[in-house]
């Protein structure tokens, strides 16, 4: 991978295109059915690239007068591994279509959830290229 400054790729208006607001309410409509059930709103935010890999996270953001703490997000990166909706597969394949050319995309793999603040937690999603 390139010397390439993956941050021009990986802007905020690309990022939302990736995984779109609307994600969270059909996550939770497949989860739950009832959007009104979510306590947090779901986005996807690029992080770096060290080496051959590329760092994103799922930020997980509380929703008013909901509670986060007491929503059991630790058991997410199962679940998201699994999940129609939340679409890892595809989102890797949408994800190598931005790379520089003869850059692919080989592996993914989700992290633990890691609670930042009581109204923010993130799960490490890294993607591995060639």
């Amino acid at each position: 991978m390139q010397n390439y400054d993956y941050k021009l790729i990986f802007t905020d208006e690309v990022l939302l295109n990736l995984f779109p607001e609307d994600r969270s309410d059909q996550f939770f409509e497949a989860l739950y059915a009832d959007i009104s059930e979510g306590a947090y709103d779901i986005s996807l935010c690029f992080k770096n690239r060290i080496d051959n890999k590329l760092y994103f996270e799922f930020h997980l953001n509380q929703r008013q007068d909901k509670c986060l703490v007491c929503s059991l997000t630790y058991g997410l990166p199962e679940v998201f591994l699994r999940h129609p909706i939340i679409g890892l597969n595809n989102l890797v394949k949408r994800v190598e279509s931005l790379l520089p050319e003869g850059i692919k995309c080989v592996d993914y793999e989700l992290g633990n959830t890691k609670q930042l603040s009581n109204n923010l937690h993130i799960i490490r999603f890294i993607i591995t290229c060639n």
